[in-house]
Parts: structure tokens; sequence; C-alpha cells
């Protein structure tokens, strides 16, 4: 007989079934063409020390699209501390999951800019670089697997053994528990309260962060982001957290899905706040768009605020 953590893995990998593909569609006058580039300084990424990625042979390797920067083949998880002035630190903190499809990660839209953005409003923010599925070493073998995905993806959504799918995260979830244990054992360096630690992601990082709540009893996020991630129902726990959805309807991946996680989320009785928006596509995050997309950031920090987490604990 399955237990509890079991089952929820099971439901998890139906949500995440056909979804470990995105990456942030191009944005207005950026190149879409993929250049490497060196790995940048990091000075004040931790390690999380949950092991490198079993069996890697290519090493992490960067590269800049779209006016942004993505890592890939990362065997090592770090998280990336973005401490607001103590001025304004009201006490809550938010760990930040980019996406990418678990084969690469936006650091800089999904990840660094999101992470600056809260800490400007007071809250303390984490940005995970959590390890990832292999990829080719070279930038030509990456950009043909890339290609492959997507146009198998537009073809018919993958769905793969609910099972094997959810064995699939195995790696990030404990790069997820162990930033979430991280930020509590200096919580008191960093005047966090323990209590008050959310998790935002994107896209694979939403996928991520529903993981994360779903199926690990060690990690109990105060709140949660989903950004343009799958919206497929899921049984929701009890003491399932504040849910915050954004997705724009014309994405091209999860917006024909049906939003029976908004669903599960209500029927449940627990808090949820959906934003649909007419469009955006998919990867919007922190690009400045002429779409009203672009105004999410604002919307979770109001509900923040609606909540209380960015009054001073």
């Amino acid at each position: 007989m399955l237990g509890r953590k079991q089952v929820r893995l099971r439901q998890l990998a139906w949500i995440v079934g056909g979804a470990m593909i995105a990456v942030a569609t191009p944005v207005l006058a950026q190149s879409d063409k993929m250049e490497p580039i060196a790995i940048p300084a990091q000075p004040n990424a931790i390690p999380l020390k949950t092991g490198t990625l079993p069996d890697a042979k290519a090493r992490e390797a960067w590269h800049q699209q779209y006016g942004s920067v993505f890592a890939r083949n990362v065997t090592d998880a770090t998280l990336t501390p973005f401490l607001p002035d103590p001025a304004k630190a009201n006490g809550t903190a938010v760990i930040v999951a980019p996406g990418g499809g678990f084969r690469t990660l936006s650091m800089q839209n999904e990840g660094w800019d999101v992470a600056k953005a809260l800490a400007a409003r007071g809250v303390a923010a984490f940005v995970l670089k959590y390890r990832l599925n292999q990829t080719p070493a070279d930038m030509a073998g990456f950009e043909k697997s890339m290609t492959a995905m997507f146009s198998a993806t537009a073809q018919r959504p993958p769905r793969p053994n609910p099972a094997a799918a959810a064995n699939a995260l195995a790696p990030q979830i404990a790069d997820a528990n162990a930033a979430f244990a991280l930020v509590r054992s200096r919580a008191g360096e960093w005047k966090i309260d323990p209590n008050r630690i959310g998790m935002i992601g994107f896209s694979a990082g939403a996928m991520l962060t529903m993981a994360t709540t779903l199926s690990s009893n060690e990690a109990k996020p105060a709140f949660i982001g989903d950004i343009y991630g799958p919206l497929a129902a899921s049984s929701v726990p009890a003491d399932a957290p504040p849910l915050f959805v954004a997705l724009a309807a014309d994405d091209p991946f999860f917006a024909n899905g049906g939003f029976g996680l908004i669903e599960s989320w209500k029927a449940a009785k627990r808090p949820v706040e959906f934003h649909l928006y007419e469009q955006g596509g998919h990867g919007f995050g922190m690009y400045q768009k002429t779409t009203t997309s672009t105004g999410w950031f604002d919307a979770f920090a109001k509900w923040m605020e609606m909540h209380g987490w960015m009054k001073r604990g």
C-alpha cells in the first residue's frame, strides 16, 4: 500500500507530466540566439550540500538569450540571498525557483530580478539554483535538444509514468528542502521569522514549488506562488498554504489544460488567488512587456500585503 507521501508524489506526477518543457518566450527587440557566456561570479551563493547530481558528465555552463542569462547542467545546488535594507526588512522571506524545463534555469528574469524586487519591498529573497537534468555540453547540441523537445511537445505533450515522473524530481525536491532548512537555520542572523518563509516558482520552478508543498513534510512553506505552471487538479491537504497563481490565457503550454488546481484549492477551503491575463505568453517573468501580465509582481506583492506578510514581524 502506498504511503501518504507516495500518493502525493503520484498525484504530483500527473501535474508535472508533459510540462517539463518551459523556457522564456521571446521578448520584443531581444535576440533569441543563445550565446555562451562565462559563468558569472556568484560570491554570495551558498552551497546546499545536497550532493553532486549522480552520473553527471557535463559541467555547468551559462548562456545569454532574450536579454537575460541562463544556467544549465547545474550539478550542485546553491542558494543566493538577496537581503533587504534593515530599515525596510519585515521578517518575511521567499525562496525563488526559476524555470527552464529542468534543463536550464532563467537565473536573471525569473531569479535575481524577482529577488531584487522582493528585497526592495522588505522581503528577504533567496534564489534557488537547483540541480538540472543533463543536456549536451556543446551549445549546438543543447540547441538541437531543446528544439527537439519543443517540437515533440507541440505535437503531443508527453505523459510519463507517474511514479517515474515523481522520482525524476527527487534531486530538485531535496534541494528545495535544503533551502528551507538553511534559511530557518540562519533566520536569527538574517532577521527572518521562520514561520513566514514562502516559495515562488516559475514554470518548472512552479512545478518544484508544488512538489515541495504537496510531497514534502520538511519544507512547509507559509505561502506559495505558482507563476505560469501547470494547473491540473490535485489532492490538497487540509493545511495547504495560501496559493497565488498567475497565467496568461495565450500561454502555449498550460493555458488550455483547465484550472483544476484552483478548484482543488477552493474545494479544500484553502486561500487561493488566480490572475488569468489575456496576453503574455509563457515565461514573461520580470520582462517589461506591453501586456497586462507585466503587472503580476505588483499583484503578488499586494496579495502578500493583504495577508500581513509585508508587516514587520
